[in-house]
């Protein structure tokens, strides 16, 4: 004990001291932050660690603007970001984190970090013990603590696919849902009980049918004031029921959905993103054979009328010649390969 000491010591100058000393604090998600609390709490008590080691309190200031921010980039880490910046501003005398995965999860980042601390001459720290990134074993054990965290965050990342897919193969996988669906107390698919969220969606399907295009279906809605249900799986109220202006990328969520049918599938690339609305939620599904997944699959309730054929652009045969649009014949130009050809047009070749 008395040599751990004696080496902090030596490790920490007065010159440390005279600058100021950060604790970074960060939790992955915001599930994490609410129900491991005492993960958070201990993050917090380094504090206590920075004024033993000489730090009066007044000059420990505490980061933790990332908490529910994963570590595996630093672009939205803003607290990260911070602390780079006062590295490099030559503010930072130690920096205090309960371990490597806490200040980053990928090298690239925890490298950087490295290389400014040594650049100027900043204490690494964790719950245990210090290192000084410009000596060459503690440079080791920290570059061995980043390659370590890193990994860790691809065998967390298996492991959850690994136990996704098999929940997929037993049929037990819930998947995000359109609003025209819902899970019911027994954990079953049934539609909507929302009559209004039913009415709009036949009113899609009947005015598609009658004009043929997603274009058409969303000029008659935003003429008539009426909007379209949708499920965001993000924001302030995730997976709930919202009413959203239509567009043409909310009309093609509606017709393009694998469970718009009844047919809802696991496959190669994961879940099937089903709710609604936002650009970051529409997946389009990939062939089960493309990576040697599987495809489960299994029926719930239709929202769309009639059979489980409905028509979208990929079965656009199947819509009556009727009630197709008149669609434009585009002009047919001659291929312009040399200087003579637009000559020979305008004088009647074309």
């Amino acid at each position: 004990m008395l040599s751990a000491a004696v080496g902090a010591d030596e490790r920490v100058s007065a010159a440390h001291r005279a600058k100021l000393a950060y604790v970074y604090v960060r939790q992955s998600s915001v599930n994490q932050v609410r129900q491991h609390q005492e993960s958070t709490e201990l993050q917090y008590r380094l504090v206590d660690r920075a004024i033993g080691l000489g730090w009066p309190r007044e000059r420990v200031r505490v980061i933790d603007e990332d908490l529910g921010k994963s570590g595996a980039a630093s672009a939205e880490r803003y607290g990260f970001q911070r602390l780079i910046a006062e590295i490099g501003l030559g503010n930072a005398g130690l920096v205090l984190s309960l371990d490597a995965s806490r200040l980053a999860r990928n090298n690239r980042d925890w490298h950087r970090l490295l290389e400014l601390c040594s650049l100027f001459g900043v204490i690494l720290a964790d719950g245990e013990r210090l290192y000084d990134p410009g000596a060459y074993h503690d440079r080791l054990l920290l570059g061995l603590s980043g390659i370590m965290s890193e990994a860790e965050l691809h065998q967390i990342r298996l492991r959850l696919h690994q136990g996704e897919y098999q929940k997929a193969a037993r049929g037990e996988l819930r998947v995000p849902l359109p609003a025209g669906l819902a899970y019911d107390r027994a954990g079953a698919i049934v539609r909507n009980p929302d009559e209004e969220v039913q009415a709009r969606l036949q009113l899609v399907f009947a005015k598609f049918t009658e004009l043929g295009s997603a274009r058409g279906v969303m000029r008659y809605l935003r003429a008539n004031d009426l909007p379209l249900p949708v499920r965001p799986l993000h924001g302030p109220v995730p997976h709930e029921v919202l009413w959203r202006e239509a567009d043409s990328a909310r009309i093609h969520h509606i017709l393009h959905n694998p469970v718009t049918p009844g047919l809802t599938s696991m496959v190669g690339g994961g879940p099937i993103r089903c709710g609604g609305g936002s650009a970051h939620a529409r997946r389009r599904p990939r062939s089960p054979s493309a990576n040697g997944r599987f495809a489960c699959r299994r029926r719930i309730p239709a929202t769309s009328p009639g059979s489980s054929s409905w028509p979208t652009s990929s079965a656009w045969r199947t819509i009556p010649a009727a009630t197709r649009p008149a669609m434009r014949v585009p002009r047919v130009r001659a291929a312009r390969c040399c200087r003579a050809l637009p000559y020979a047009g305008a004088a009647g070749g074309g």
